[in-house]
């Protein structure tokens, strides 16, 4: 399915854009985050969550946590359906702008060893690898990948 990107709206997730996935979060998206994990990341102060919507239906969201001068991405998740499309590109640019404002200099995350789709879009936002952690995926390894930004 080719998707006309300039219907996409990328918002800050809120309570109410879980609640709207809850019956479909493990099936449509992925299933290594549950409810109560997203819950409790989106009541965080030190999380920012946004979300993908087309004709209002929420089609993918991405989120990180933040630590002085450093975060994490926690997750980007596109609906099965609507993978390659470029909404987790879009999802990436505004999580960045995000991170530009507040001042935040470095991003880190692990992506499973053998998820190349996800690899190749760190690579060309410009992540590197910085270390392998050893069985930290139920079937795979973890790479350890950070983006330096610059910010004002």
């Amino acid at each position: 399915m080719l998707l006309d990107k300039s219907k996409i709206i990328i918002s800050h997730m809120t309570l109410d854009d879980l609640n709207e996935i809850s019956n479909i979060l493990e099936s449509e998206f992925d299933d290594f985050w549950n409810y109560n994990i997203l819950k409790d990341e989106l009541n965080s102060q030190n999380s920012t969550y946004l979300v993908a919507k087309l004709d209002n239906d929420i089609i993918g969201f991405a989120g990180f946590k933040a630590v002085f001068s450093s975060a994490e991405l926690m997750n980007i998740v596109v609906r099965k359906t609507f993978r390659c499309n470029g909404i987790a590109t879009l999802l990436m640019e505004e999580l960045l702008k995000d991170l530009k404002n507040k001042k935040i200099a470095t991003l880190y995350l692990e992506v499973a060893k053998n998820n190349t789709t996800a690899i190749n879009l760190y690579k060309k936002f410009g992540f590197l690898e910085s270390g392998v952690r050893k069985g930290y995926y139920q079937t795979d390894d973890a790479i350890l990948m950070e983006l330096h930004i610059l910010v004002d």
